[in-house]
Parts: structure tokens; sequence; C-alpha cells
């Protein structure tokens, strides 16, 4: 992938991959309060940056503001992501049923198309680079917008940005470590092949075949999550991920990020 000028979109989509990382990873943990300055310091970027990602992190619903001022890490679970996941394919499935059920003119597929080819020149470029990745997540989120758009429906919209907020529910709700996967070109060659298909499907009012695409388009971003997860290569970039698990809900409760016990050094022969 060929890296872009560094702007401070960029530095705020990089700033954005690395606090959903510490945040997943177990880092930075549920109830734990965001100090700004701690996370210049830590993350290598101005306050500017951090300020737009602790915003958009609040509306991903992975913070929660404070009468205050500020923001703490929310408690959510795998099963959370999962459903969040499920519920945003479903409404983009639906809003790419509409656009191709109604039609969609020349010009709007040309938005489209122009959002494909700016993929195109990252996917098909050699190698993942952590500029290159923060492009690809800007145009992916700029695509899925567009599909939203071309449904034309107002309703639609809102409850697809009620989707969006719970936690890594949002189509660009990507985490830096995925760039670094073994798997991550063809990751990304996958989700590509998808775009097309899904603009294919639209543009020949294929409707039950885009919302399908577009519903298994969304399901890629689970197995992409639970790769990184899984992965034991990439479990060495974060930190965190070895020391903190998920912790056992209680009925009708939340599974929340949680240290495990210390092992004694007897138990740890």
């Amino acid at each position: 992938m060929r890296a872009p000028s560094e702007g401070p979109s960029s530095q705020t989509v990089n700033a954005l991959l690395k606090l959903r990382e510490l945040i997943l990873g177990g880092e930075i943990k549920a109830g734990e309060r965001m100090s700004e300055l701690l996370l210049v310091e830590r993350l290598g970027v101005s306050r500017t940056p951090i300020r737009a990602a602790l915003v958009r992190l609040e509306q991903e619903g992975l913070l929660r503001a404070l009468p205050s001022g500020g923001f703490v890490v929310d408690a959510f679970n795998e099963r959370d992501i999962h459903a969040a996941i499920e519920i945003r394919g479903t409404l983009e499935g639906l809003a790419a049923r509409l656009a191709a059920e109604r039609g969609v003119a020349q010009a709007q597929l040309e938005d489209l198309r122009h959002c494909l080819s700016g993929l195109d020149e990252l996917v098909l470029a050699s190698g993942v680079t952590v500029d290159s990745f923060s492009a690809y997540v800007e145009l992916n989120e700029q695509f899925h917008r567009i599909i939203v758009d071309l449904a034309d429906s107002a309703v639609l919209s809102r409850q697809i940005a009620r989707a969006v907020s719970l936690p890594f529910a949002s189509a660009s709700a990507f985490v830096m470590v995925q760039a670094r996967l073994p798997e991550a070109q063809t990751m990304f060659t996958v989700a590509q092949d998808h775009h097309r298909c899904i603009v294919r499907a639209i543009e020949a009012r294929e409707g039950q075949r885009a919302e399908a695409l577009m519903r298994e388009h969304a399901r890629l971003a689970r197995r992409n999550l639970s790769s990184r997860s899984r992965n034991r290569q990439t479990r060495g970039l974060v930190p965190g991920l070895e020391s903190h698990h998920f912790s056992e809900p209680r009925r009708g409760g939340k599974l929340t990020l949680s240290r495990p016990k210390e092992q004694s050094r007897e138990d740890a022969r």
C-alpha cells in the first residue's frame, strides 16, 4: 500500500487505531479515565487529533463522557462486538438492497467507482504500512457512507447511525495491529472484492444479492478481529493482550476486561 501525506485527518485516524488497540488489548481498562496529556506522550501526536479521536470513540460506544468533562473507558465484551457488527451488517445490507431496487443514477455510481479506484491503489500496492492502512480506513468509511446515502432513507440512516455507536460496530473500527497480521494483504484483497461485487449488484439492480454481499462483508470484520486475537505473532505487538482476558458474566450482566490474578512464583514454575 502506498503511504499518503501525513495530514491532520490521517493523524486522527492513526490516533483512533492506536487507542482502539489499547482498549481492546486491555492496556486501558474499563473504568479508566483517558488523560489527554498522557495520551499525547504515549502516542506521539498533538492534542488536536487526540481530542478528535476521543470524541469519535465516545460516539462508537468505547468511551463514556463524564459530566465533569473528559472520558472513561466503557465496559464491553466479545458478544457485544459480534452482535454490534451483525446489526450494522443487517442494516447496511438493507441499504444496499434499497439502493439496488430503487435504482442509482450514473453520477452517484461514479462516486462509488472513484472510491473503489482509491481503494484499489492502496490494496494493490505492495506491502501494508501504518500510513497506507490509515488511508484505507478513511476510504473504506467513505464507501460505506455512500452506500447508506444511496438508499435515500432518512429513517434507515438514523438507525445505522445508532448501530455504529455500539462497540466496534463501525465499518471503520479497525485496530492498528490488523495491518501487521501475516494475512493482512489477503484480508484487504477479499474486502475489496466484496466492495466491487456490491457495486456491481447495485448497478445491476440485484437487490437480494447486494443485501447478502453487504451482510457477508460486515461478517468479515468479525473474522478479522478474531484473527487478530488468535494470532500468536501479533499478540506480542499488543503488550496488554496477554495480561487481560474477558471475565465471565453473571446472568444479565456484561463481560468486562479484567486482569487475571498474579501467579505466585511457586505456581509459575
